[in-house]
Parts: C-alpha cells; sequence; structure tokens
C-alpha cells in the first residue's frame, strides 16, 4: 500500500478527484488537501467507500503554515509520503494580456507555479530521507506553446514544465521520480464555475459529447501509471495532451 497526498482533489469538476480516485483503487490510501474542506471531505467519503483510508484537510497551496500543518498531519496519520500529486490550480478567462490585471497574475502565478513549489518543498525532505517518492505535477498544454488570451495561465503552466525537468535531475539519484502531464482540453472545463464564457463553454460541451475531451479518468490513469513500480526509469518527463491536445485557442477563434 502506497500513501498519496492529491492537492486540489476537493473540486469535483476537476481533475483531482479522478486522480485521488483511480490511485485509491489502485490501492493508494489518500490524503486530500483543498482550500475547499467540504469538497475535500465529500472526495475522502468516495475514496473511503472504496475501502481505502483518507482524510481531508484544508490546505491553501500559497500558504506556506497550511501546506506544512498538511504534510504534519500526513506523516502523523500515515507514517510516511510516498506520492505527491501537484494538482491544485486555478484557470485564468481568456482575455488579451493588455487587459489583464496585476491581481490575475498574481493569482496565476501563485497558485499554478509557486504553489506546485511550496508543497513540493514541504514532502521532499522526507522523500530524501526515506530514499523513495513520486512527484507528479499537474502542467498544461498551454504551458508548451505560446496561447493567445491564455498568457497568464500559460507562462505559470511553463514554470511547472521547467521546474519539473530541473529538479528531476537533483533527485533522480536520490530514488525519487519527479514528472509532469499537460493535459489538453478537459471535459470539466465546460463546467459554469469553470469561469470561461458562454461559447467557449458551449464548443466544448459539443466537443465532449463527441468524447473529444480528456477526463478525470485519463488523467487518472496517467498519474497511476507514473507513480507505479513500472515508471521507476521515467524522469523528468511530461506526458503531452493525454487524449486530445487540443488548446483552448482552437475553440475561440
Amino acid at each position: 500500500d502506497k500513501v498519496a497526498i492529491v492537492t486540489g482533489a476537493g473540486s469535483q469538476i476537476g481533475f483531482g478527484k479522478g486522480i485521488a480516485m483511480t490511485l485509491a483503487r489502485e490501492g493508494c490510501d489518500i490524503i486530500i488537501g483543498d482550500i475547499d474542506l467540504k469538497g475535500a471531505e465529500q472526495t475522502a467519503a468516495e475514496v473511503k467507500a472504496l475501502g481505502r483510508k483518507a482524510i481531508a484537510l484544508k490546505a491553501d497551496v500559497t500558504s506556506s503554515a497550511e501546506v506544512s500543518e498538511m504534510v504534519k498531519a500526513a506523516l502523523a496519520q500515515f507514517g510516511r509520503i510516498d506520492i505527491l500529486v501537484n494538482n491544485a490550480g486555478v484557470g485564468t478567462p481568456p482575455k488579451p494580456f493588455v487587459e489583464s490585471t496585476e491581481a490575475e497574475w498574481a493569482l496565476g502565478i501563485n497558485i499554478n507555479l509557486t504553489g506546485v513549489m511550496t508543497c513540493t518543498r514541504a514532502v521532499l525532505p522526507h522523500m530524501i530521507s526515506r530514499k523513495s517518492g513520486k512527484i507528479v505535477n499537474m502542467a498544461s498544454i498551454a504551458g508548451l506553446g505560446g496561447t493567445p488570451t491564455g498568457t497568464i495561465y500559460g507562462a505559470a503552466k511553463a514554470g511547472v514544465v521547467n521546474f519539473t525537468a530541473g529538479l528531476a535531475l537533483e533527485v533522480a539519484e536520490l530514488g525519487i521520480n519527479v514528472n509532469c502531464i499537460a493535459p489538453g482540453l478537459g471535459a470539466t472545463s465546460f463546467h459554469p464555475a469553470s469561469g470561461f464564457p458562454p461559447e467557449y463553454i458551449e464548443n466544448v460541451k459539443k466537443m465532449a459529447s463527441e468524447g473529444k475531451t480528456t477526463t478525470p479518468e485519463d488523467i487518472g490513469n496517467a498519474v497511476a501509471f507514473l507513480v507505479s513500480d513500472v515508471s521507476i526509469r521515467i524522469v523528468g518527463q511530461c506526458l503531452r495532451g493525454i487524449r486530445y491536445s487540443i488548446t483552448r485557442t482552437v475553440l475561440l477563434h
């Protein structure tokens, strides 16, 4: 049995819950860290229904103090952390960069990039001491190339890709695998809570009905592969697109 932290798995519309449920089915006990404690508790209850142990913890990934408490609680409950999935993130509604604000930049960078660093820094010393661990960071296809009207989000996710590659080289010889996933268009993006404009949501709904979007289960399966024993030689890699690598640019122009 392995113990996994999955951040951002409290949302009932994102990839995080799919990751948590897939890992639970693969035999992992799960720590759900999310700013939305009620949502985290709901996911934890569903994990427990699969026969696995789970705890829900309030954790704002931009807060070093809250992340530190999450890690302490995980170690107190389970005694170890085998897997960290840095999934917590926030989308930025598409708009020209010139119309964006400093607050929008700070939000996108702090959650999508700095949050990955904060959680990794909190867990990594434990993994180094055990000479074992798997870290999977959630990037985006938007971080692999320029995305008009998505500059802030793309910049943050590009940082995740590069952070993954650099850290992987640092810790590979210590028995720790670090990789990332860059999903394409997600089926979750058509939810009204996503903040995207109605025309975008309608386009995504149409593509989802045709089976042309990436599902939480797709991402969960990709994560399960990267944290499995068969991926021990895979380090510093970015799985691109998963099912479909179409970007929102295609939908809006």
